[in-house]
């Protein structure tokens, strides 16, 4: 699975995931479960680098103090919204406004396609931002087709 970054805002951030055929209802309900439960942790708070308590530990975990206030120590860290999942042929699109959570949540999205994508649904590529030539972004100035002989 390739992995390309493109422009990227995090306010306002496309993910774009192509398969290598086109994708079953239920790979698609797959893809569909990976995004939403991803946003759903992020919306949570759960991409926070400023609190990762037992990864800063290191491997030996056993008997670790862990602060319940660390997080209450460290800026809020959520994402904001997310578009409806979409389809076209081989390529599936998803609008992210990933708020203030931190760049960890991209690690960790990138981390499970391609686990997923080795075990599930063949993935061709991810892109992280920008835009799709062959499917514009609605409001992107972009011409869309529009066929004059209709």
């Amino acid at each position: 699975m390739q992995i390309q970054f493109r422009e990227c805002d995090f306010f306002s951030l496309w993910i774009w995931l192509e398969f290598s055929t086109v994708p079953s209802s239920l790979e698609r309900q797959y893809i569909d479960e990976v995004l939403n439960s991803w946003f759903f942790l992020g919306k949570l708070g759960g991409f926070n680098a400023e609190n990762l308590q037992v990864q800063d530990i290191g491997v030996d975990i056993s008997y670790m103090d862990y602060r319940e206030d660390g997080s209450d120590s460290s800026l809020l860290s959520l994402m904001h919204n997310m578009g409806d999942i979409e389809y076209e042929g081989t390529w599936a699109r998803c609008w992210f406004d990933l708020g203030t959570s931190d760049a960890i949540a991209l690690d960790v999205l990138l981390n499970t396609l391609s686990q997923f994508s080795k075990e599930y649904v063949t993935l061709e590529q991810v892109i992280i931002g920008g835009e799709n030539e062959d499917w514009p972004i609605p409001g992107s100035g972009q011409p869309t087709f529009v066929d004059t002989d209709a």
